[in-house]
């Protein structure tokens, strides 16, 4: 188990060095590369993932076949589709690698069993909930309703990172917005800076 996964679960300061110790083992880790499905829509959610290194896409495909991201995750943060795991019901989403990523996962048995083992693990899974709920109301809150122009400059400024690491295409998905849009919006933002 890397010490990433672990150093995350100390920080949380919800277990103990023993309860960590015992977590680490029902956490497998997979090297997923780049374009990898780690949940398939339309499929049974069988894992939560914690990503120590590399980066994912959420989404779900439209009538018209096209890509609807709802969130990016990176290092330090969990990935599932919660709903649809703790119901064990088919996911609603696709969740897939945008870089070659390590993904520690744990089945839905071993996470009952961990639960009924280590009951500081709720507090954790509380936490990651609440960060989630939290992801989604700034979403909403930042890019709802906005120019392309706007959504950009939002995009620069609260989540920089994803200018740096998320290909045009998909960053202009996650905004609601065309390629053609974004990249409008970024050559209105850059002459505004020009000048």
């Amino acid at each position: 188990m890397t010490d990433v996964f672990e150093n995350y679960l100390s920080s949380t300061g919800g277990l103990s060095a023993e309860e960590i110790n015992f977590s680490a083992q029902f956490f497998k880790p997979t090297f997923l590369k780049k374009g990898v499905f780690f949940i398939h829509e339309d499929e049974s959610c069988l894992h939560i993932g914690f990503i120590a290194s590399g980066a994912v896409k959420a989404y779900a495909i439209d009538k018209e076949g096209n890509e609807n991201i709802t969130c990016f995750k990176f290092e330090n943060e969990f990935v599932t589709s919660f709903p649809e795991f703790v119901a064990q019901e088919k996911s609603r989403r696709s969740i897939r690698t945008v870089e070659d990523s390590i993904i520690y996962k744990i089945t839905y048995p071993d996470y009952q069993y961990l639960l009924s083992k280590v009951t500081s693990w709720n507090g954790v899974i509380k936490s990651v909930m609440e960060q989630e709920y939290n992801q989604k109301e700034r979403y909403l809150l930042n890019y709802n309703n906005k120019s392309a122009v706007d959504k950009y400059r939002q995009v620069l400024s609260s989540e920089p990172m994803l200018v740096q690491r998320i290909a045009t295409q998909d960053l202009a998905s996650y905004l609601g917005i065309t390629q053609r849009s974004l990249t409008r919006a970024k050559g209105q933002i850059y002459k505004s800076n020009i000048l």
